[in-house]
């Protein structure tokens, strides 16, 4: 059983930059796949970045590519989404999620483990 705690959310002009940490106790992190996701009231989670077990493989939505950065660090059992460049319509709660796996995984459904979610708002 994988337990996730996400920081770094707050608010940050347009443009401004910010860096959500997750932390991960419980299991062998190394064995977990991991992503972050978005959702905003009435809408679905969203994915924004996904990372396999050892970094090799990552994903971007078009909506993020080349403006955030998922990276993870398997010794100290963290995963870490940097955010430049921000938009307004970046506001969101933002999740941490882990699954086992050596892939990188793109659905909501596919992850077994959910943080408790992190607010950025991102002002005009």
């Amino acid at each position: 059983q994988v337990q996730l705690v996400e920081s770094g959310g707050g608010l940050v002009q347009a443009g401004g930059s910010l860096s959500l940490s997750c932390a991960a106790s419980g299991g062998a992190f190394s064995a977990y796949a991991m992503g972050w996701f978005r959702q905003t009231p009435g809408k679905d989670r969203e994915l924004v970045a996904a990372i396999n077990w050892s970094a090799g493989s990552i994903y971007y939505p078009d909506s993020v590519k080349g403006r955030f950065t998922i990276s993870r660090d398997n010794a100290k059992n963290t995963v870490v989404l940097q955010m430049n460049s921000l938009k307004p319509e970046d506001t969101a709660v933002y999740y941490c999620a882990a699954r086992q796996g050596h892939v990188t995984y793109y659905y909501s459904s596919d992850y077994n483990y959910w943080g408790q979610g992190t607010q950025v708002t991102v002002s005009s």
